[in-house]
């Protein structure tokens, strides 16, 4: 039986790169690729995309659209990593363990959209809340979230690590100020919110890595729920679950550092509470190259593909 053939748009990308490493070496996969002079021919990457089984797209959003537009063969299906079609009709958001049932839709979509990094964690925090009738759809949100520099792509990467001009020396940078940014609509639709949360996203000066955290004020719950309720409905949605684990409560860390699951397809969830002050906040721990980017592509590729097992979709040592 032929191996299903799969191409990688953008395989020079941070997010491409990370995908493909965690891809090769693999007996059940044909990794295609097209040759570097061809990556901007639109000639050659369409016949490229209409002659394999999957196609995953790791370009800038207008590229993905118009990746999208040249895909012609109705047997190819396609993996779209970047923001272009997060909350469109006709795609299945590629996040399995959001809810019972989603994995089976992902394994049956011909268009499945990967999760952003930073909305994957506020989403796994969020929706089983929503779902358990614990926190109200239109409860005012503040995310705060904070990754290393890969997440801002190829240039961040070369001017904090010395290779672009000017060098970005920083050590932790906010920004999205116009409170636009763009995984808030995927956020609050995937959720099942219904008042736009304020978020506002921060670079840090590590390569990878990412905590994001949503604060609560208990009492303006309409269930006033303890922060153990909060964490018993989220163990709940991902009990057996691989690579979403959520953490006890004891023993309670000091510190958590955003590089402790760098290189898997892990995510940590925790919560912590005071039941006195009447207070929780809510944190998702992942690597934002990981199960932030190319760790849950990897994943939705082998669902996609009827080859999901044993795999961990994990970078090998170095």
């Amino acid at each position: 039986m032929a191996r299903p053939k799969v191409f990688i748009d953008g395989e020079a990308g941070t997010t491409g790169l990370e995908i493909r490493a965690r891809l090769d070496g693999r007996g059940d996969i044909d990794l295609v690729s097209i040759a570097p002079g061809e990556r901007k021919d639109a000639g050659a990457r369409k016949k490229l995309l209409n002659a394999v089984d999957l196609a995953v797209l790791c370009l800038p959003d207008a590229a993905a659209r118009e990746a999208v537009e040249l895909v012609e063969n109705p047997a190819v299906r396609v993996l779209d990593a970047s923001s272009s079609h997060r909350i469109a009709p006709g795609w299945v958001y590629g996040f399995p363990e959001l809810a019972p049932g989603q994995s089976d839709l992902i394994k049956s979509a011909k268009r499945v959209t990967n999760p952003g990094c930073y909305s994957i964690g506020a989403i796994a925090l969020l929706r089983p809340l929503v779902d358990a009738g614990l926190l109200p759809p239109d409860y005012p949100l503040a995310i705060h979230a904070v990754e290393g520099y890969s997440g801002g792509g190829r240039q961040l990467v070369d001017a904090y690590e010395g290779n672009a001009e000017p060098k970005i020396t920083d050590p932790y940078r906010i920004y999205a100020f116009e409170l636009q940014h763009k995984h808030v609509p995927e956020i609050e639709r995937v959720s099942g919110l219904t008042a736009r949360p304020i978020f506002w996203p921060s670079y840090g000066a590590w390569r990878q890595g990412m905590l994001l955290e949503i604060p609560l004020h208990l009492g303006l719950l309409p269930k006033l729920p303890k922060a153990a309720e909060l964490r018993a409905a989220l163990a709940a949605r991902y009990a057996g679950q691989r690579f979403v684990t959520v953490m006890p409560e004891e023993p309670r860390p000091v510190v958590l550092s955003p590089e402790a699951l760098n290189g898997t397809n892990r995510m940590e969830l925790f919560v912590f509470g005071n039941d006195a002050t009447g207070q929780a906040l809510l944190v998702a721990r992942a690597d934002n190259l990981g199960k932030g980017a190319s760790g849950s592509a990897a994943q939705n590729i082998d669902l996609m593909l009827g080859l999901a097992g044993a795999q961990d979709y994990a970078l090998a040592a170095e």
